[in-house]
């Protein structure tokens, strides 16, 4: 079975004003489907093919950058867009929201790190919120669409939380404000979800 972009789930404006539509549009319909098929590519014909996504990037082979970086790229944006919705931002709850407070302090100590990671990461790369065996949690970020699934990266765990800070994720509205649209993300992020997958992984 070859990998389908998965549906979007909600509207292009959807996040306006914090993201607009124009970015989304071709965030999704451009990068992110052309991630895809480069990856459907890369691993036709291959022991790779009917594989699950994870499953490929646990076990990758960093050389084979096609397998690398559109895999990557395939499952980044597919998680970003499932932590943000329209009525996201506020602050988590329960079990994640006491781990959050145990791992940095407090939510707000939290914010603060992502936030760094983010604008710290030179170039192209995205910042993560991480879960590890037991529930502990940590920040890290990655260059290019290197993530903490992928064996040897310096960043453990299975992400949770993402965020792209690549310019195509905010050039067109931010331009090289990359600060101003962290501080944005986070009035859509959707800890609704974010907690559902803390629960499954940790």
């Amino acid at each position: 079975m070859a990998f389908e972009l998965p549906k979007l789930p909600y509207a292009y404006d959807a996040l306006e004003p914090h993201i607009d539509a124009r970015t989304m549009e071709i965030h999704y319909s451009k990068h992110h489907n052309g991630y895809t098929t480069k990856l459907n590519a890369a691993i036709e014909g291959t022991d790779l093919e009917g594989k699950t996504i994870e499953n490929i990037l646990i076990n990758l082979d960093k050389d084979n950058k096609a397998v690398r970086n559109n895999g990557g790229g395939f499952y980044n944006h597919s998680l970003f867009w499932s932590v943000m919705s329209a009525d996201g931002g506020g602050a988590p709850e329960g079990e994640l929201a006491a781990a959050i407070t145990t791992a940095f302090g407090s939510f707000e100590a939290f914010k603060e790190i992502f936030k760094k990671a983010a604008a710290t990461q030179f170039g192209s790369g995205w910042a993560w919120l991480c879960v590890l065996p037991g529930g502990k949690l940590e920040v890290c970020a990655t260059a290019n669409q290197d993530n903490p699934l992928m064996p040897n990266i310096a960043c453990e765990g299975t992400p949770i939380l993402g965020v792209d800070v690549w310019e195509h994720a905010y050039y067109l509205n931010y331009q090289n404000r990359r600060p101003d649209y962290l501080e944005a993300f986070f009035n859509v992020i959707n800890w609704s979800e974010v907690s559902k997958l803390y629960a499954t992984n940790k």
